[in-house]
Parts: C-alpha cells; sequence; structure tokens
C-alpha cells in the first residue's frame, strides 16, 4: 500500500549562487591568505585577537553577526503549523538530528582522532578537535538547506517547516547536548561561556533576523525577495573574512601539521555519508514522499557551521583545535553535499519503488 504524502510539485530549483557553489575554492583561498598573513604581519593580527570583551572577540563577533542573521531571515516560524502535515518526514529528520547526529559524531571523533589518528595529531589538542566535531554535529543546517532542498525538486513547505522547527529546539537544546558530550568525551565544559555563546549566536540574531524579517515584508513579498538579494553574500564574504583571521592564527599549527585537516576531514565524511543515508532509508521504509525525503536527508547531513565555528572560537579561542575543526567542516560542506544531491536525484526510481512498497 502506497502510503507517501502526495504533495504539489515545487517550483523548478534555482540556481546556486558563485558565492555558494564555489565556497571550497573560496575557504581554500582563505587558508592561505590567513596563513601568509599571519606570518607576515603577526603584530596586527595578534592586536586583532587581543580585542575581546568577556571571552568575545569583538571584530569576530561581529562577522559573525553578519554571517547568521541575513541566513535567518529566510527562516519563518509561521511554517511551524505545517509539522503536521509532513509528521513522518519530520520526525525522521529530527531523530537523525537530535537522536543520532550528535551521539555518532562524539564516538567518530573520540574513534579515529582520539585511537586511530591520535599518534599524528598534537597530543595537546585532541580534546579541542573532539570539541570542534561535536559542535559541527550539534547545529543542524538552516541556510544551505534550501539550496540543497531546490537542487532536488524538494518540498518547499516541508523544507521550510523543518528548518523552522530545528531552529527553535536548537534555541533549546545546543548547550545541553554540547555540555552533555563534552562531559562524556571527558572535556571541562565552559558552562559560562557556553551559555553566552547560545545567547549571542543564537537567540539574539533570531530575534533580531525575525524583526527586520517581518518589517521588510509589509513591503511586499518582492521587496522582501529583494532585499535578500542584495544581503546574500554579507553571510559568505563575513564568513570568508572571519576564516582568514582564523588561518591567521592557525597558520604556524597547520605548516607543522599539513596533514591534520586531511585527518579531521574522515570523520566529517563519514559523518556526512552516513547521515544523509540514515534519513533517506527511514523516509523510505515509513512511505514519505521522494521530495519531502530529500530535504529530510540532506539536512541531517550538513550543517550550520557558522554557529559551530562562532562557538567553537568563543568556547575555545582562535588558536584552539576546535575551531579548525569546524572550519575543516566548512571547506568540504559545498562538494561533498553536491554529491548528496546527485545520489538522491538519481536513486529516485529506487526510492519510489520502495516507497510504494511500504
Amino acid at each position: 500500500m502506497n502510503t507517501a504524502t502526495t504533495l504539489p510539485t515545487p517550483a523548478a530549483p534555482a540556481p546556486m549562487s558563485v558565492f555558494e557553489r564555489y565556497l571550497s575554492v573560496w575557504v581554500a583561498l582563505c587558508i592561505v591568505a590567513g596563513i601568509a598573513l599571519g606570518q607576515l604581519l603577526p603584530g596586527p593580527v595578534q592586536a586583532i585577537g587581543r580585542m575581546e570583551v568577556a571571552q568575545v572577540n569583538l571584530p569576530v563577533g561581529l562577522l559573525i553577526w553578519v554571517m547568521i542573521i541575513p541566513m535567518l531571515l529566510k527562516v519563518d516560524f509561521g511554517a511551524l503549523h505545517q509539522v503536521k502535515a509532513h509528521w513522518r518526514g519530520i520526525g525522521v529528520t529530527l531523530f537523525v538530528n537530535w537522536a543520532v547526529k550528535p551521539f555518532s559524531m562524539a564516538l567518530l571523533g573520540w574513534l579515529f582522532v582520539r585511537q586511530l589518528f591520535a599518534p599524528w595529531l598534537p597530543a595537546d589538542q585532541l580534546d579541542s578537535y573532539i570539541a570542534g566535531l561535536i559542535l559541527l554535529a550539534a547545529a543542524p543546517c538552516t541556510a544551505m538547506v534550501f539550496v540543497w532542498s531546490r537542487l532536488t525538486n524538494g518540498h518547499p513547505l516541508f523544507t521550510l517547516s523543518q528548518v523552522a522547527l530545528n531552529d527553535t529546539i536548537m534555541v533549546f537544546a545546543f548547550a545541553p547536548i554540547v555540555a552533555l558530550l563534552l562531559g562524556l568525551s571527558s572535556i571541562t565544559v565552559p558552562w559560562a561561556t557556553l551559555l553566552t555563546s547560545v545567547v549571542l549566536y543564537i537567540v539574539i540574531p533570531v530575534i533580531l533576523a525575525q524583526l527586520w524579517r517581518k518589517a521588510l515584508l509589509r513591503r511586499g513579498q518582492a521587496a522582501f525577495d529583494a532585499a535578500l538579494a542584495r544581503i546574500g553574500p554579507w553571510s559568505i564574504t563575513a564568513l570568508l573574512a572571519t576564516l582568514v583571521l582564523l588561518f591567521a592564527f592557525q597558520g604556524r599549527a597547520i605548516l607543522q601539521q599539513p596533514l591534520v585537516i586531511a585527518m579531521l576531514a574522515v570523520p566529517i565524511l563519514i559523518q556526512v555519508f552516513f547521515n544523509s543515508a540514515l534519513a533517506y532509508w527511514l523516509n523510505r521504509r515509513v512511505g514519505e514522499a521522494h521530495n519531502v525525503a530529500c530535504p529530510s536527508a540532506l539536512i541531517g547531513a550538513s550543517n550550520f557551521f557558522e554557529l559551530a565555528v562562532a562557538a567553537a572560537i568563543s568556547l575555545f579561542g582562535f588558536e584552539s583545535g576546535a575551531a579548525l575543526a569546524t572550519v575543516v567542516g566548512v571547506l568540504i560542506e559545498v562538494p561533498v553535499m553536491l554529491l548528496v544531491v546527485r545520489v538522491v536525484n538519481q536513486s529516485k526510481g529506487w526510492y519510489e519503488q520502495g516507497a510504494r512498497c511500504a
């Protein structure tokens, strides 16, 4: 019996912007530029690093707000009422994002960082690397999932409702899950800094973005779309500027251990493929439509890496392994997610045959 929900056909997918499609190239250039800047101008770089108030670096804090707020403008919390219409897909999304993803990443971090790769990694950064991986996994994707959903003809209302619900949960669950997994990994939990990060980089940006969104929508949908198109590049530009600063601090460690980035990429890659495959298969088993299964699988595979980078810098500092680990997630995000998009698109026939039999 076919229990798949019949949903309206979504609009044709919009193309990725140049910034989005070549994000990995920009990140690689930021690595080179940041390392060069740190070696050539160590004084000014260190001066920027000292511009802190209550453990928050002011230049980086500003850049992170510019990163996050334009992305949160796309989130419509009014779409939460759509959740009940797609409860099976939403259930899979929530299960993978909150019951599987952070815990499986903590396990993968322990396996690869503390065990398999430990002889080739700096001993004093092992805990920090694991913390960065946990921060990355505990922040489900917010903005980029709209891109991945469009590329798979994902159902737009389902995508919007699952993002709105995930962001609502993240306000309350991010800090406890991170603290729990850091504690289980025997890593000291800086609770005050963690809660400050949640307020600074989740709560306040969400409130500001929603107020801005309402103000823009009062001018009409066309004006809102035009505003999104204008401010969209701000997020990526601010992210790249933050990465240049981060690698200016990380340059010496990377030059001494050039394989660190490749080793940190291994658990992240496994995590992406595991979570996307699990969510995709579970949606098939419960009989969800393909255009619901795709965004459900993709949100579990990708990360809100802007938040992860911000939290890692606040909790552990620019020069920490945690900050570096979150940046590796940014580096591999686009090419790996495009591969996942290709797989789910090409497997549509297989998926729908199984869903009909569910």
